[in-house]
């Protein structure tokens, strides 16, 4: 056996590079590249290899480690997981930066590879700087918080173990049901430490992803199921995008005549405009999807988690005699609600299912012109609220629809956090694939501008839009300035509305008067946070950072300034002042919040009888 002898990091690296996937015969280079910002436990390791043993991998400079994870989980998202970044931090802060990302990616079940440095494995400089030190178990170190987090953990104590660890690492990536994040630890003394690596690690691999197919029994089950319901829905999730069955959910719906609803991952599956698409469901669902969800007697998911928003806290489904079948390649996912589970990929199982009703001659027993209607009811409340205006100044829903009227349909809208991500699930008209990419399985604030920058990382030849609330855009916008010095053009809709404001009608909406949730003064006599708001000046901050900046007021403003931004060469904000609490809200949904069962206000023991009340109409499992 022949071997090289390079440092452990050295090898990580040149493995890395060899990998690659392959779906459907189509062959894809696995790891892209490696985001990083290097501390003093990794840049001597890691970054070393990285500036003289990189081979084909691509390095980009991070700005806030929570924030390279984001874009990279991002990119991967974009790319149906079938091409990741992997990440890499010092020790202590530097990694434990990374975790809330870690968690936005293994929520999403989406593939990143997060590679922090760790403290020495010799311990002989103990304690090194940024060190934890646990006095009952000397083994733990930051790097043990991407635990719960992760979907594999590994810690690489010994150069060789580097050889079972790095295969196990891209056995999980790789894995459709499984994926999420992978976390390596890495000692900075062992990513220096030498090791006669066998060549065969080295050697091009191709991992190729199989389209798991339904088994004979479960196709026979689920068949039936389909065949026993009139009034069967569809709730389309992620798993749609990610097997590419966008095309197969269509012609499988038409084919029976069965409507679709989608969730936030699943938007996009269908054009809005499709005669079988009723739009959103759930908590921040349109109301053709909730009415039909509330009366069928069936409800088909097809690659979704069933999170309480889809599910409006599992109240949405009010039919007695309701039954659920699930398409998932996850097995956890397929068991959800009680169901009748069908494990397999997205693609598969709507292809086999799609043969066997035909050959039954199934169809939905739908009213005639019933979908039609409701779907025509909806699409004039959302011209409504496209339309709407506001005394005070601009609604949400008037920005949200001057954008959507103004931008090629081909652009990509990134979002996260706030009350847009309700609003666009509701309202947002997508008329391609793939163009509507939220993160809402964690709803992680400061996602926004960093998902933006991974979406341009994978799609350069797309437009992306980032819509970010200023909140969300306070916490995290450090990536910006990585997007300038990419030269990867992102535009960031800045929605000022001076807080946190859907928390704050979350808040009031229980019987708060509301509290801690706008950015606002301190105000003398009272002490609270009840002054004016803050004045800050978005676009001359993103000015300052190189990037280009307008503000729209009006509608007419924004028209001019999204036609303006499109011919810039490089990032530029748009910052819009809209009035709070112009969302949107309701349309026979329902989302348990607990609300204290003991309070001075009467508004808030009224809120806790309803939700009590309401809790007892959903579903217990």
């Amino acid at each position: 056996m022949t071997t090289t002898r390079l440092t452990m990091a050295q090898a990580l690296l040149r493995f890395l590079d060899a990998q690659y996937v392959s779906v459907d015969g189509v062959e894809t280079k696995f790891v892209h590249g490696v985001m990083g910002i290097f501390g003093h436990g990794n840049v001597t390791g890691l970054g070393e290899a990285l500036e003289r043993r990189a081979g084909d991998l691509v390095y980009v400079q991070g700005k806030n480690e929570q924030g390279m994870v984001h874009a990279a989980a991002a990119y991967a998202k974009q790319k149906n997981r079938r091409q990741i970044w992997a990440c890499t931090s010092s020790i202590g802060p530097g990694a434990l930066n990374m975790v809330t990302a870690a968690a936005t990616a293994t929520v999403n079940r989406i593939p990143v590879l997060l590679l922090p440095g760790d403290n020495f494995a010799c311990r002989q400089p103990d304690p090194v700087l940024q060190q934890i030190e646990a006095p009952s178990d000397y083994t733990v170190s930051a790097a043990d918080a991407f635990k719960p987090v992760s979907r594999y953990w590994d810690r690489i104590s010994r150069p060789e173990q580097l050889i079972a660890a790095a295969r196990q690492a891209i056995r999980v990536l790789t894995d459709p049901a499984e994926t999420g994040a992978v976390t390596l630890a890495l000692p900075q003394d062992v990513q220096a430490e030498a090791y006669d690596y066998p060549d065969s690690l080295f050697e091009k691999t191709v991992h190729v992803i199989d389209r798991r197919p339904p088994s004979a029994e479960g196709l026979q089950l689920a068949a039936a199921r389909i065949a026993a319901s009139k009034r069967p829905l569809i709730i389309a999730g992620g798993g749609v995008h990610y097997s590419d069955a966008t095309g197969d959910l269509a012609a499988f719906a038409e084919a029976f005549g069965i409507p679709v609803a989608e969730t936030q991952a699943g938007k996009s599956a269908l054009p809005w405009n499709h005669p079988l698409n009723l739009g959103a469901i759930g908590v921040t669902g349109s109301l053709a999807a909730n009415r039909t969800a509330a009366e069928s007697d069936l409800i088909i998911g097809i690659g979704t988690r069933y999170t309480d928003f889809t599910t409006s806290s599992k109240w949405a489904f009010q039919r007695e005699d309701v039954s659920f079948l699930n398409l998932n390649v996850n097995g956890a996912d397929s068991v959800k609600l009680g169901g009748e589970a069908l494990v397999a990929d997205a693609k598969e199982g709507l292809k086999a299912l799609h043969a066997k009703l035909s050959q039954d001659g199934y169809q939905a027993a739908y009213e005639e012109g019933e979908l039609a209607g409701l779907k025509a009811e909806w699409d004039r409340e959302v011209d409504r609220l496209y339309a709407a205006e506001h005394p005070d100044g601009l609604s949400q829903t008037r920005v949200l629809g001057v954008i959507n009227e103004v931008i090629p349909p081909s652009s990509v809208i990134v979002c996260a956090a706030g009350s847009l991500p309700g609003d666009l699930h509701r309202l947002w008209r997508a008329a391609e694939a793939k163009t509507y990419h939220m993160e809402y399985g964690f709803s992680c604030m400061g996602y926004e501008v960093s998902g933006a920058l991974g979406v341009a990382l994978a799609e350069p030849d797309r437009e992306v839009y980032a819509l970010v609330g200023d909140g969300s855009y306070l916490m995290m916008h450090s990536e910006l300035v990585t997007s300038l010095q990419e030269g990867r053009k992102i535009t960031i809709l800045l929605f000022d509305n001076h807080g946190f404001q859907c928390i704050h009608n979350l808040q009031r909406s229980n019987g708060s008067d509301g509290f801690g949730n706008e950015f606002r003064r301190r105000e003398e006599g009272t002490g609270r946070l009840t002054g004016e708001y803050l004045p800050i000046d978005f676009a001359a901050h993103a000015r300052a950072l190189g990037a280009k900046a307008y503000k729209a007021g009006t509608p007419e403003e924004l028209r001019a300034a999204l036609l303006q931004a499109r011919q810039e060469p490089v990032t530029t904000l748009i910052e819009i002042p809209v009035v709070p609490g112009t969302n949107t809200d309701g349309y026979e949904s329902w989302w348990r919040v607990e609300v204290p069962e003991v309070s001075v206000s009467s508004k808030v023991t009224e809120a806790q009888r309803e939700m009590v009340a309401r809790s007892k109409e959903a579903r217990p499992y």
